[in-house]
Formats: structure tokens, sequence, C-alpha cells
């Protein structure tokens, strides 16, 4: 049963874009009239907006299923199903794997802010692209766990790996690498998903395993688990990690927060105490969380299957196109449960969201159907 689910998730990974159609047909938007923009409460009015422009291969994308985006100062890097594009002054470049790319479907990335280089996890190995060169490692020639990699983040001189059998680091300087797996760390599964390092600690998100918790200083490892261990349900309110299915987690040093996105809800840990959160009490869009970001203790985004979210330590706003019109729609949530909508002309390019990442004010959003950029309005 193990193995059907684990395959069933990975398809889920690579192909969403039909999976996120066929839920959008089934689900109807509620019905809210609404209001003009003088009527709106000051906590609506103050969620950030955005005017949203939105790439395809239309306009240079190399292709519109995007896993991931990565913003590099005045350049934005896409992971793409094929190729890894790089938006430079208005244009587009594509590198493939005749640049050296280890593989055409890139799922990850992440940038050593020392360096400028830029790593990329893809289906085939892990590649560097640094000064216009591209060095690619994969099992074979390097000390990589495996080459479908799901997640990568740099922390001064070690890159940290999550991959489809566990995770790894590399040493930049020695250039030795180091597994971690179920015989070595509290892993019952090896599907890492996600990776977040830090000078303090490394969190790790593992397929059925939680959360993994690698101190840096003691060297030692520790596990959060859903307490209930119940696979379709959660039973404990705020008792621990809300669901083993991690897909991604976000990790905040100066806050000593770690935000945790998981297919059936998401959470926030502040090193003593939980708190989760469901659609059915906050505003969240769906349960099926693909990425979260944290942009301090209180505030993050999440990137689910059915629209972004973000929340500010009270209220939730979602962007996404109707469910039902496609129209493009923005609604806030507060404290009291009452949705209003708000009047906008744009939104994501569409609602399953992969990929997040923060240009100043601006926001990038990897989605199934197109890469948008969020234009911060006053």
């Amino acid at each position: 049963m193990k193995a059907f689910v684990k395959v069933a998730t990975f398809l889920l990974l690579l192909a969403p874009t039909a999976i996120a159609v066929q839920a959008q047909a089934h689900i109807g938007a509620p019905r809210i009239k609404k209001a003009a923009a003088s009527d709106l409460k000051p906590q609506v009015q103050a969620m950030p907006r955005f005017r949203f422009e939105n790439f395809t291969t239309a306009n240079g994308l190399p292709d519109d299923h995007v896993f991931n985006v990565l913003v590099d100062g005045d350049r934005i890097w896409a992971a793409t199903e094929n190729g890894l594009g790089l938006y430079e002054n208005g244009k587009w470049k594509t590198y493939t794997t005749k640049d050296g790319l280890a593989h055409r479907a890139v799922l990850s990335l992440a940038l050593d802010k020392r360096t400028g280089d830029v790593w990329a996890g893809t289906m085939g190995g892990l590649s560097r692209i640094s000064g216009g060169r591209i060095d690619s490692f994969n099992q074979l020639n390097s000390g990589l766990s495996n080459d479908v990699v799901y997640g990568v983040s740099v922390e001064g001189e070690h890159v940290w790996v999550a991959t489809a059998a566990g995770a790894c680091m590399f040493d930049l300087r020695t250039h030795a690498w180091s597994l971690f797996n179920e015989r070595n760390t509290p892993m019952a599964e090896i599907w890492v998903y996600g990776v977040s390092a830090t000078p303090s600690k490394v969190y790790f998100a593992v397929w059925g395993s939680g959360l993994l918790e690698y101190d840096q200083q003691k060297k030692t490892w520790d596990k959060y688990d859903d307490p209930d261990g119940e696979t379709e349900m959660v039973l404990f309110r705020d008792q621990g990690l809300i669901h083993e299915i991690t897909t991604s987690v976000s990790y905040l040093e100066k806050d000593k927060i770690v935000w945790v996105a998981t297919y059936f809800g998401d959470s926030r840990y502040d090193g003593r105490n939980w708190h989760n959160f469901l659609t059915k009490d906050s505003g969240l869009p769906s349960n099926f969380t693909n990425v979260v970001k944290g942009v301090d203790a209180n505030h993050a985004w999440f990137g689910t299957d059915k629209g972004l979210a973000y929340y500010d330590g009270v209220n939730w706003v979602v962007y996404r196109p109707s469910l039902t019109s496609g129209k493009p729609e923005m609604t806030v949530r507060d404290r009291d449960a009452q949705v209003t909508p708000v009047e906008v002309s744009t939104a994501p390019a569409h609602n399953y969201i992969l990929g997040i990442d923060f240009q100043g004010s601006d926001i990038w959003v990897a989605t199934a159907k197109g890469l948008s950029h969020g234009i911060r309005q006053p």
C-alpha cells in the first residue's frame, strides 16, 4: 500500500495540472457580494495587493509547468519541466542538458549568496551554475544520495540536498559528501521533499517521516511527528506536527520559528508550541499545500492546489483565478471568519502553486501553468 501511495505522490509532483483542473471542477466559490473599496475594513485594506504579470512559453518561458522560482537580484530563475529559465533585462534564456544541465526537468533552486552560484536540483542530478559554466553531480560521479533532487539549500560552505532516497550534504571546501538516511537519522521513510538550512539548524521535510531537525552545533537529530498517527484525519489540535506527509519547510533563524507544509494542512512551531492550520478553521484555500515560505514569526505564504495564501498572524488573503469562472479573485478572511472579496483585475497564472520567492515587496510565483510576477501596489 505504501508503495502505491508513494507512486501516486510522485506522479502528483510531476504532473499536477490535470489533478488541479479536476479538483476545481467540483468545488464552488463562496457567493459573497463584492464590497466597494471605500467600504473595506482597515484589516482588509492593509492586506498586500498585487498586479500580476504572467509568463508562459508564449513570451519565452521554457515550459509552462514551473516547479520553482528563485530571485537573484534583478535576475529571475525558473525551474521548469523542460529546462532552466533565466529572466534578465526583459528577456528569457534557457539552459538545457546541451549546456550541461543534469536533466531537462528542474525541480528545485537555491542561491549561494557568497559566490552568486545557483544550484539546481533536477530529475537527473544536481547542477551548479557558476559564471556561465554548469557542473553536474549524480550518483555515478559524486556522493549524491539519489538523482531525483526535490530540494536544495545553501548555508555557508555546505550544500544541503533533499532527494528521493535520503538527504545529503556537500562540503564546498573539502568536496566531501555526507549521506543521511534511515540508517543514521530518525527517518522511517527516505523520500525527502524539502530542506531549509541555517547556521544553527537544518530542517528536512520527509514524506511519511514528518519533520527532521539537525542541530549544527550539537551534531544531533530530532524528529517531529503527527501525534495521532492517523493518515487521513487530525485528532489532536495543536499538539504537534499536523501530518507526517510533509512537503516543504521554512526555518527563520532570527525568529527561531519553523513553518511546515503538508498535504493535510500546515504547522508553525516556536520551539515549544505548535499552531496548526486547516481550511475548516483558517483562511487556507486548501489543506493540500505544496510549499510554505515564512517571512517572520507571524507572517507566511502558502502555495496550495487551490491558490496562493498569505497569513499575517490574524487575517488571511487568497489570490487566484476563480475556481468557477476563472476570473481574477482576491478574498480576505478576518479573525471573525468573515470573508471579504476585493476587486482585482489580475491573478496568478494558475491555482496550483509550486514555488514562491520575494523580490523586495514583489512576489514571484511558480504555477502549473506559468510563472507569475506579483508587483506590489500602493
